[in-house]
């Protein structure tokens, strides 16, 4: 885990974990985690998962894939979800970054979040986001999930 602070102040560590309730919202399981923690997933539901240490990027995806992925540099991943066509991702939604217009632009559905997110540190500790929090779908199973949540509305 980096520690530390970045020019701006904010955090260098990346590694927060999505909460719980939006799994138990999205009531699916999926077949692979593409950037989970190296013990393994905190509660996602995933048969399987690739950490930091995998290098998930470099490895091939199949199945169904969830994926929060370090939004520091979420550019890469994007591209590869898009590709990968079948999954659910939860990324920030900030308008500074080619990959927002790339995945606004694409077939994927979408639902904003409300504010303020709560994700889970290493220490267990509610920490509040400080992006508007969106959770995209691509592919059949992803959409039919998405568009079932009472997230709010789908766009579509």
């Amino acid at each position: 885990m980096r520690s530390g602070k970045n020019t701006k102040g904010y955090p260098k560590n990346d590694e927060l974990y999505t909460p719980k309730y939006i799994f138990d919202e999205l009531g699916c399981e999926f077949d692979l985690d593409v950037c989970a923690p190296e013990e393994g997933p905190l509660h996602t539901p995933a048969k399987r998962w690739f950490s930091m240490k995998d290098d998930g990027l470099a490895q091939k995806w199949d199945g169904f894939v969830w994926m929060n992925p370090p939004y520091s540099k979420p550019s890469n991943w994007v591209d590869k979800w898009l590709d990968h066509n079948n999954g659910i991702a939860l990324l920030p939604l900030n308008g500074n970054g080619k990959w927002v217009r790339t995945l606004w632009n694409s077939s994927a559905y979408c639902i904003l979040l409300p504010p303020n997110v709560p994700f889970i540190n290493r220490e267990g500790e509610a920490k509040l986001s400080w992006y508007a929090i969106s959770i995209w779908s691509v592919g059949e199973k992803g959409n039919e999930i998405l568009n079932k949540s009472t997230f709010g509305r789908v766009r579509q």
